[in-house]
């Protein structure tokens, strides 16, 4: 075994408590929210929902029911209907979808008038929030117009006991992956409305662990 020196004992303690310190500081700083708090209000008034895959659009064919039908989106964006093969919707608001149909129908029957129903919102993967972390529930939820931080926690069925809430962030693709800081504990576990805050189409809410 190869003795060590006083003076490197000294210097070991000594780098030891410089981490540590560094460490609390760091930790200090994170549990006070580095980031600034999210907006409170934050949603767009002119939001049109999108096709995504696993929606199920309901497509009516005025005078023709043999041609009216319900579809789900299939995972590649298409939607199959009598006569019409691979048709894509996704990325499409349900007019702009019935407006296509039409166009792909008219070879077949005279001056078709279709209309478009989603019936099972899931949305494209770019508009869902997603809740990872601490959550009861972690998941992918689909964005609703004026949705807000409440609506999404009730959603995933609060925090855990072991969440660290008024720690979580919100990361806004809409932003270019701009950080909010959201106060989840203080919302769910004390009843602060002021703690509620609108989501936006692609938000991710991160919930860590708490420490101690």
């Amino acid at each position: 075994m190869v003795p060590v020196s006083r003076n490197a004992i000294v210097r070991i303690a000594v780098s030891t408590l410089a981490a540590v310190s560094a460490a609390s500081i760091l930790s200090g700083c994170v549990a006070r929210g580095s980031y600034p708090p999210a907006p409170k209000v934050a949603a767009s008034p002119d939001y049109n929902y999108v096709i995504g895959p696993g929606d199920t659009v309901n497509v009516v064919v005025w005078r023709n029911p043999d041609l009216s039908t319900s579809v789900p989106v299939r995972p590649d964006g298409r939607i199959t209907v009598p006569l019409v093969e691979d048709l894509q919707a996704i990325g499409k608001n349900p007019t702009t979808l019935a407006r296509d149909m039409e166009k792909a129908l008219s070879k077949y029957i005279r001056d078709p008038v279709v209309t478009v129903v989603v019936t099972n919102f899931v949305g494209p993967f770019s508009e869902q929030i997603r809740v990872v972390g601490e959550a009861t529930k972690p998941q992918a939820l689909a964005y609703r117009q004026n949705m807000t931080m409440l609506d999404v926690m009730i959603a995933v069925g609060g925090i855990t006991d072991f969440a660290d809430g008024n720690r979580a962030t919100l990361l806004r693709s809409s932003e270019g992956g701009k950080l909010y800081t959201v106060r989840l504990r203080d919302l769910l576990r004390g009843g602060d409305i002021g703690a509620n805050v609108d989501v936006k189409p692609g938000d991710v809410v991160v919930i860590p662990q708490s420490w101690f």
